[in-house]
């Protein structure tokens, strides 16, 4: 992973990384979004289906592949109660594992539990955590006068039963490329699907549960019978906006099954390895670009950007 070789997209990705730190207040050595998680191991098997979409490592051969997830809560605030509105959306992010030695190779997955983004470009993403971070006079006045941030803020965001029964969505559009030698390309949208479907809890049933009844349902959860979903791809159709993250594309688009994820059991060492690990927006890997999406190479620098302090704290 190395940083945006554009100067401008480098500065405004720390740009955003400094007012997001600034929202939770510095805390070194965690996340300043997402800053409380839980790194899991599994395995993943793509479907026949997913073969003819891209030619990606782990989207070939229905081969299983070794998984790294993580389930986290919003904001950068690392002790922040399970219950507390302010942890919705929840974050699932997935590593899928080629090679361990002697060199990682890997592609990532960044997803969500809202189907949607507050802005479009760098700019507008650091105006908007800047109004966050100043208090809800000039995050009103912000809003007021942007609206796609205004519906990103008014969706329904509600807290699950478990991290396991939420439903997940990746934020950017990114480029399928399929086999030579037509090398038919398409556009496509993450969905992570629970197998046993989306629960959430009533307001009353929040006011019952524990700080961290998430990951303590979750670790319970994997005694007993592991975690599954299927990752789903929207695919765009023609005249779908595909360099917008906050244009949604209708649903009536065709949806296929990508592959089954399995979790297993809770990643070893979390200490470190929360610090360690940098998820990467960018694909890096054969059969899968980014989109024009602006805010791809400006989220992978934040990203590891953020890793980096993770790293010296």
């Amino acid at each position: 992973m190395s940083p945006p070789t554009d100067p401008a997209v480098a500065q405004m990705s720390r740009d955003i990384l400094d007012e997001m730190k600034g929202i939770a207040g510095p805390n070194p050595g965690y996340r300043p979004e997402h800053a409380k998680g839980l790194l899991l191991d599994g395995t993943f098997q793509s479907t026949a289906e997913a073969e003819d979409f891209s030619t990606a490592f782990h989207l070939q051969n229905r081969e299983i592949i070794p998984i790294i997830a993580r389930f986290s809560n919003s904001t950068g605030i690392p002790d922040i109660h399970d219950t507390n509105s302010d942890a919705n959306p929840r974050g699932l992010a997935i590593r899928f594992m080629r090679s361990f030695k002697p060199q990682r190779i890997h592609t990532d997955i960044i997803t969500h539990s809202v189907d949607g983004f507050p802005a479009a470009t760098g700019q507008d993403t650091l105006a908007f955590f800047n109004a966050v971070r100043q208090g809800d006079q000039a995050l009103t006045a912000y809003l007021n006068t942007h609206p796609k941030a205004s519906a990103y803020v008014d969706m329904e965001k509600l807290t699950p039963t478990s991290f396991a029964r939420e439903m997940y969505y990746g934020v950017n559009a990114y480029k399928f490329i399929g086999r030579a030698p037509e090398k038919e390309e398409c556009y496509v949208r993450y969905r992570i699907v629970p197998e046993g479907g989306v629960e959430y809890l009533s307001r009353n049933e929040i006011q019952t549960k524990r700080e961290n009844f998430l990951s303590e349902e979750v670790l319970e959860r994997l005694e007993t019978e592991g975690i599954k979903f299927s990752l789903m791809a929207q695919i765009a159709g023609p005249g779908d906006v595909v360099d917008d993250c906050t244009v949604r594309w209708p649903d009536r688009r065709q949806v296929v099954k990508l592959g089954e994820i399995e979790l297993h059991a809770p990643s070893a060492d979390q200490v470190r390895q929360q610090k360690y690990i940098i998820f990467d927006p960018i694909p890096r890997t054969e059969g899968i670009e980014p989109s024009a999406d602006p805010l791809l190479d400006i989220r992978s620098g934040a990203y590891l950007f953020s890793g980096q302090e993770r790293r010296q704290a």
